[in-house]
């Protein structure tokens, strides 16, 4: 895979996650408001976009050809703890931006840009330390 294919694809993938985790937090949000439901709607937001992003990117960004439930149970769990300073990264600007205008465009704009910046991070991560046996070509892609 070429570098290009390769951002364009991860670029995609992210943005399909992000288009995800917000409106997942935004149907959280209409049960109501305030720092309780603000927190359940990032959240929520959250596991509905790492699950997509998870298996996205296993199969067409690493090329991660494992099965089974041991080798996803594992690798998933790598995943998670990779998206843990990812997810703060991505928490933070969300809730600054929250905290500072109060608005849901804002705080959809501060979680977008946390997402980016995360996103860029995580796919360090990942190739670095979960899909270390995938076929995906370091040297055309790395």
């Amino acid at each position: 895979m070429t570098l290009k294919t390769l951002i364009l694809r991860y670029a995609c993938f992210a943005v399909i996650a992000t288009i995800a985790n917000l409106a997942v937090q935004r149907l959280v949000l209409t049960a109501g408001d305030g720092p309780a439901m603000f927190m359940a709607a990032v959240g929520a937001g959250t596991i509905v976009g790492l699950v997509i992003k998870y298996v996205l990117d296993k199969r067409w960004i690493f090329f991660d050809t494992a099965t089974g439930a041991a080798a996803h149970g594992k690798k998933f769990g790598l995943y998670m703890v990779m998206g843990v300073a990812t997810t703060v990264i991505f928490w933070g600007t969300e809730t600054v931006f929250w905290l500072i205008w109060q608005t849901d465009v804002m705080r959809e704009i501060g979680a977008v840009i946390g997402l980016s910046i995360g996103y860029v991070v995580k796919y360090n991560l990942d190739r670095r330390f979960v899909f270390t046996d995938a076929t995906l070509t370091r040297g055309q892609a790395a």
